[in-house]
């Protein structure tokens, strides 16, 4: 005695994900300029006990990397106040926020770090200096404010299909 498939409307039939997935929008790609403010942090943890730390920004977009300069004697309240430019030419879901401790003559203590989701940047253009948790070991441990701003490049805006396509004189033939 065989028992009977049955399908529901919450999950495909099997062997069905390639039709679903074949002609689903993702993403757009980005493509652009991204501008971080970097401002100042506000009671990160010192590391340093017998004086105030000498805290520094590294900033991670993708493979791309800057580092801010060090805020000598600022202790767990330092200001920067510069600015970095990053070039985007694919999605970036998110900028990484690292806030060291120079030590000068052993290695740099790693203080916290901020992730920032991209995602509402991307279409609001800029976000005003606002502040962002910054975690060590998943405990909260003080903010760190953030400006941005995304200029996208004109013109080079596109769409990425799932399907392979080619273009025809103005009509798109999918590989499908």
């Amino acid at each position: 005695m065989h028992a009977a498939t049955t399908f529901s409307c919450a999950s495909p039939p099997p062997n069905a994900s390639h039709r679903r997935h074949s002609m689903t929008r993702q993403k757009k790609m980005v493509r652009g300029t991204l501008e971080v403010l970097l401002v100042c942090a506000k009671g990160i943890e010192n590391t340093d006990f017998l004086c105030n730390m000498d805290p520094y920004v590294i900033i991670t977009c993708r493979t791309q990397e800057h580092k801010s300069s060090v805020a000598s004697g600022k202790g767990s309240d330092p200001e920067w106040n510069e600015n970095f430019v990053f070039a985007l030419s694919d999605d970036v879901p998110e900028l990484l926020i690292k806030i060291m401790d120079s030590d000068g003559t052993s290695e740099d203590d790693f203080v916290g770090e901020a992730k920032i989701p991209l995602a509402g940047l991307f279409t609001e253009g800029s976000i005003p200096p606002t502040a962002y948790n910054v975690v060590k070991d998943e405990e909260y441990c003080g903010e760190i404010r953030v400006g941005l701003r995304f200029t996208p490049e004109e013109g080079r805006e596109e769409e990425r299909f799932d399907a392979q396509e080619e273009n025809y004189g103005g009509w798109k033939v999918s590989s499908y």
